[in-house]
């Protein structure tokens, strides 16, 4: 096997836009400065692409403490993450304990998305990541991608549709399936594969805007509907770091075991 990786991608909000980037360090709360910040509605609950596809159309970049939202008419709101009150928020199912942050982007995203939503920070060593520290590091081969764009007579299918953490080449169309259970060496990171990544409506929406313009979980279930995997409408696998370590594109992608 020659995998590479072929492209990374991270966003520090969890819900916005997904943006690439040439390297980067992988740790066991996944990697540095991925999903810090996640979005809650009223009532505490985590929102995400999913449910508010406006929020796709938002960019976040961060710089030391420094929070930039850069909004789809151009507008950025700034300003320093320093300090908060503590939450009580709903993640899907579970409850965290995690800090409310103080600062003008609350009141951009509400006006955003015509919603009240307020801007929280994963505290504790954590990070917003869907899985926990199982699920540190995503991973998705440009094969596979290829095979849905097939599927789907299109000409291609944006990998930032699937929200993955590291896109690999130089494999066959869900080769990574398999992988599930045994260890790879990303770049200088080890890392144990944990399971498939099963798919939500958030795929159908275009990574930039938002808007639904794909059914890729129609397309999914009429391809990948019956295949044995960890989760239903399989498209992807995640892992759990195990050696922390920095990734860059063009590295190796080599299972350990």
């Amino acid at each position: 096997m020659n995998a590479t990786v072929r492209g990374l991608a991270v966003t520090p909000v969890k819900g916005l836009r997904l943006c690439t980037v040439d390297r980067l360090t992988i740790g066991p709360a996944g990697a540095a400065g991925d999903r810090r910040f996640y979005v809650v509605d009223a009532r505490g609950r985590m929102v995400n692409g999913k449910t508010v596809g406006e929020l796709s159309a938002v960019v976040a970049s961060v710089e030391d403490d420094a929070l930039s939202l850069t909004f789809p008419d151009g507008r950025v709101v700034s300003g320093t993450v320093d300090g908060g009150v503590p939450i009580r928020a709903r993640f899907y199912s579970l409850m965290r304990e995690d800090r409310v942050v103080s600062g003008p982007w609350a009141q951009a995203l509400s006006e955003h998305a015509g919603q009240p939503l307020r801007l929280v920070e994963a505290t504790g060593g954590r990070s917003a990541i869907d899985r926990g520290r199982q699920g540190g590091v995503s991973i998705i081969s440009r094969a596979s991608l290829v095979r849905l764009a097939t599927e789907a007579d299109v000409s291609d299918v944006d990998v930032r549709r699937f929200r993955m953490t590291v896109e690999i080449d130089g494999v066959p169309a869900h080769a990574e399936d398999a992988w599930v259970g045994r260890r790879a060496r990303i770049g200088s990171a080890l890392v144990r594969l944990r399971g498939h990544v099963g798919r939500c409506l958030i795929t159908s929406r275009d990574p930039d805007t938002g808007v639904i313009d794909l059914p890729t979980l129609d397309i999914l279930a009429g391809y990948r509907g019956n295949t044995d995997t960890s989760e239903p409408l399989p498209f992807g696998i995640y892992g759990e770091v195990l050696e922390p370590g920095a990734v860059a594109v063009g590295d190796p992608v080599v299972l350990a075991d």
